[in-house]
């Protein structure tokens, strides 16, 4: 059980800096250009997403290359060749501020979005110069981090972008005009810490669809604005309720992985300190670590919960709500919640072994690992998954400033649609990964 949860914990730091399953190895060259190609159609569609833009550079996640990053957005301005540019998730975000900031410092969500854009010009013009030169689409896919932010006030800073939404607040799959058999999406629909929950906290939070990773993610920034190294309390001990159930085994799973958060990434206050600021989309108050933390009266007792109670047992009726294709069995996604070669197989459950879908190439985001796996559809015929990967500053031992592009076939029963990855570090384009099919 300890090398268990070793393991769980290790992997839980892949909700901010995540395992790669790629690494740039050849084909780096600076005259590699990945947004040409030898025909003069305009037909390639380019993936970026997780840029994590913060409204505070003394916080954001994404400092150091955003120059790198508006660099690439205007490559991709001028080529004559893409058709489309798709920003699959957490383009700007609400989750990664230290506990004790105020995310809207107290001007809503609009004032925090416009906060964004003066704080990150050069991207924000970038992506609007392409939005307005109107020979490229530029569409928009929610994430975890930016799930609570509305179409209209990303359009207030974006005038004109496309946004690709489910019913359902916070989520969106997207297949490009023409291409019913490409799938877009964050990724964050098929876990448990991530997924938008409207269901758990709807007694302290009526509204609110924020998920535990929202906890975690402002209490681990809080950790690096700390530069905390000793936690500055003690954990209580929590002991498995042998005769609770399943229910029971989850919440202790649940308990686990704050335990391995909080030993990870200690923070300088109590426990019982009221220190998370919250007053976003739907949640309110300000919370200790106490009241996230799963509590036990006993040893060997009920563990039972403030927030997130009921957890567990609503995941089925939350993955209805979040149209959620092969449900997942709440045990198997409590245990791989914090697993991000999990999310890469939901390409593959969801998708290519599901006999209601037609997708013949699935690209997320979300995990931050950059990732390229071929495999066989239910009907044996060749299948690709991608992961974009992400565009943060630091994601020790992995690659960074990563993306996908996709040339689709064209009528020639000879062509083929190309998938590539490449990495963008240095400024010096790499291919990391291509494959290519015919639907």
């Amino acid at each position: 059980m300890r090398v268990f949860w070793t393991i769980i914990t290790l992997c839980f730091l892949g909700l901010l800096t995540s395992c790669n399953l790629l690494k740039p190895e050849s084909h780096t060259h600076p005259g590699i250009n990945p947004f040409t190609h030898s025909g003069s159609e305009r037909n390639m569609i380019v993936i970026i997403s997780d840029l994590h833009l913060g409204a505070d550079l003394s916080y954001s996640e994404t400092v150091t290359n955003l120059k790198p990053l508006e660099h690439l957005l205007n490559k991709i301005r001028i080529s004559p060749n893409v058709k489309e540019l798709v920003i699959a998730g957490d383009l700007a975000d609400e989750w990664f501020v230290p506990a004790t900031t105020d995310t809207y410092d107290g001007q809503g969500q609009i004032g925090f979005v416009q906060r964004v854009a003066q704080t990150n010009p050069g991207v924000i013009n970038a992506i609007n110069a392409i939005i307005q030169d109107g020979e490229i689409l530029v569409t928009y896919i929610p994430g975890n981090h930016d799930l609570g932010i509305s179409a209209e006030n990303y359009a207030n800073i974006l005038p004109g972008i496309s946004q690709a939404r489910d019913e359902e607040q916070g989520l969106g799959t997207y297949s490009p005009e023409g291409h019913p058999e490409i799938a877009i999406e964050h990724g964050h629909r098929y876990n448990m810490f991530c997924a938008p929950d409207p269901l758990s906290n709807q007694t302290v939070s009526p509204g609110s669809i924020q998920p535990p990773g929202y906890f975690f993610t402002r209490i681990a920034a809080l950790h690096v604005a700390q530069n905390c190294h000793t936690s500055g309390d003690t954990l209580p001990t929590i002991t498995p309720n042998t005769s609770g159930g399943n229910s029971q085994l989850a919440a202790y799973y649940y308990w686990e992985t704050w335990k391995g958060l909080l030993t990870n990434l200690p923070i300088q206050n109590s426990f019982d300190e009221k220190i998370i600021v919250t007053n976003i989309d739907g949640v309110h108050g300000t919370y200790s670590v106490n009241d996230i933390l799963p509590y036990q009266s006993t040893p060997g007792g009920v563990i039972d919960f403030t927030l997130f109670h009921g957890i567990y047992e609503n995941w089925e009726q939350r993955q209805i709500l979040n149209h959620v294709p092969i449900h997942i069995p709440a045990e198997l996604a409590m245990l791989n919640a914090t697993s991000n070669p999990f999310t890469d197989t939901q390409a593959a459950t969801q998708y290519f072994m599901n006999p209601a879908s037609n997708k013949r190439i699935v690209v997320f985001g979300h995990t931050h690992v950059s990732a390229f796996i071929t495999s066989n559809n239910y009907n044996g015929l060749k299948s690709i998954y991608a992961n974009s990967g992400t565009w943060i500053d630091h994601n020790p031992g992995q690659p960074l400033m990563t993306f996908v592009v996709i040339t689709p076939q064209n009528t020639d029963t000879a062509s083929q649609t190309y998938v590539k990855l490449y990495n963008y570090e240095g400024e010096v384009v790499t291919q990391m990964a291509t494959d290519s099919l015919r639907y």
